[in-house]
């Protein structure tokens, strides 16, 4: 048996939370592989929608285990949350899910030093979420973090203080950076840990290889976007993981052999939330359209995302890094609201035309356009592939015959339902 994987291809947001909802009926296991309390993961059904940070977003299905992997970073603040609004709803957590002891924690003054790094930029802020996910990456690499482990030994106070002492002492290089109420913090940090108590630890690794040696089928979902890698990302606007299916290897102990599908998840058009190199952005009233239909708001931050058109030579670049076997369209319901649909097929750099993913933020490419009609339907009533209008069956034969590599799904609204099937779900 092999791990399935699926991730963002864009720069995050591309509704990833849904999909696993929907597909993991069809797996035993969901597996978060990267990333923290940055995600923003957006479930809807039964006209209530559910945002989850960390926990896997198979969390709502009675027939899957869900693993937080050794590759997130857990602020149990924000964890805690969660777990009190799954209790809330009757969701028994402790059953379903279990967390890697090989996790690494944020602690509250990791995400001070995340807010004093990002004040002290200024204008080139990278447009971090102050969650402190990027100096907990750096206690990683650094081989200074505590992880979820270290809350099982009677030293854990003492290893908590001395990273604390650590960041303080960085803390105080910044000038004119004040720290405000640590102790109010860090009593909701030790209640967080409280709550991570509550839920099982594991050596993750052994766990989901254990289950592939009995047959058992595994998702990896992975946070933010293949655009945001920390490797092959915009950098520096980027998020300080590996966000491609590589890290679904590193990020949960799983040989690289043992990947099998890899599902990339894109919307029908762009956005981005934060600084950072965007080709494809509208400052028009399309721009304003789809932001407003497609209620284009972080679901961590609040923030408005920007908007623009869908962007060809990313999206083959990122398909390229992950070895993308299925493609899920994403809010191609959006798109009904626009008077027609562009895509971005190349870019001018330096007055030379290439389909290339441009190094630099300072290459400046500006995008060639292919324009296409808007299908003017409404598409979230529809439930049938038959049904999908011809603007947009031909739309999507476009991108197939461009990506060489089959739509497997297209969601039509936010809810479960709203999804349309292209394959059979069986060879998925």
């Amino acid at each position: 048996m092999k791990v399935d994987v699926l991730l963002g291809l864009q720069w995050g947001d591309e509704g990833k939370g849904k999909i696993v909802d929907v597909l993991t009926p069809h797996y035993n296991v969901i597996a978060r592989f990267q990333g923290g309390p940055n995600a923003g993961h957006t479930l809807k059904f039964q006209d209530k929608k559910h945002v989850l940070h960390t926990i896997p977003s198979g969390i709502f299905r009675e027939n899957a285990q869900n693993v937080i992997g050794n590759g997130v970073v857990v602020d149990p603040v924000v964890l805690a949350k969660e777990l009190k609004a799954l209790k809330a709803l009757g969701v028994p957590f402790e059953e379903r899910m279990s967390i890697s002891r090989k996790a690494h924690l944020i602690i509250p003054t990791h995400r001070l030093l995340d807010a004093a790094s990002e004040a002290a930029k200024g204008k080139e802020k990278i447009g971090s979420t102050l969650k402190g996910i990027g100096p907990t990456y750096m206690d990683k690499t650094g081989r200074n973090g505590l992880r979820v482990g270290d809350i099982e030994f009677e030293d854990f106070n003492e290893k908590y203080n001395k990273l604390k002492e650590k960041h303080l002492t960085l803390l105080s290089r910044y000038d004119g950076f004040e720290i405000e109420n640590l102790e109010d913090l860090e009593i909701d940090f030790f209640e967080g840990l409280n709550w991570i108590k509550k839920i099982p630890f594991i050596d993750s690794e052994y766990f989901l290889n254990q289950h592939l040696d009995i047959n058992q089928k595994i998702l990896a979902e992975g946070a933010q976007g293949s655009l945001l890698d920390i490797d092959f990302g915009s950098y520096p606007f980027v998020t300080s993981s590996n966000t491609i299916a590589a890290g679904a290897c590193t990020g949960l102990g799983i040989a690289p052999n043992k990947i099998g599908e890899v599902f990339g998840i894109f919307k029908a058009y762009c956005t981005r939330v934060g600084s950072g190199p965007f080709p494809t952005e509208l400052f028009d009233e399309d721009g304003k359209t789809i932001a407003n239909v497609g209620a284009e708001f972080g679901a961590t931050t609040g923030r408005p995302r920007r908007c623009g058109w869908l962007d060809l030579p990313a999206l083959k670049y990122a398909c390229m890094l992950n070895g993308v076997t299925k493609l899920i369209m994403m809010k191609a319901d959006v798109l009904t609201f626009v008077n027609h649909v562009k895509v971005c097929t190349h870019y001018l750099v330096n007055g030379i035309k290439t389909d290339r993913f441009p190094y630099s933020i300072d290459e400046a490419p500006e995008p060639i356009y292919k324009t296409f009609k808007s299908w003017d339907a409404d598409l979230t009533k529809l439930t049938k592939l038959e049904e999908l209008p011809i603007e947009l069956t031909e739309y999507i034969d476009y991108l197939e015959a461009e990506l060489k590599i089959p739509i497997a799904i297209v969601s039509v609204g936010p809810d479960r339902l709203q999804t349309i099937n292209r394959l059979p779900i069986e060879i998925m």
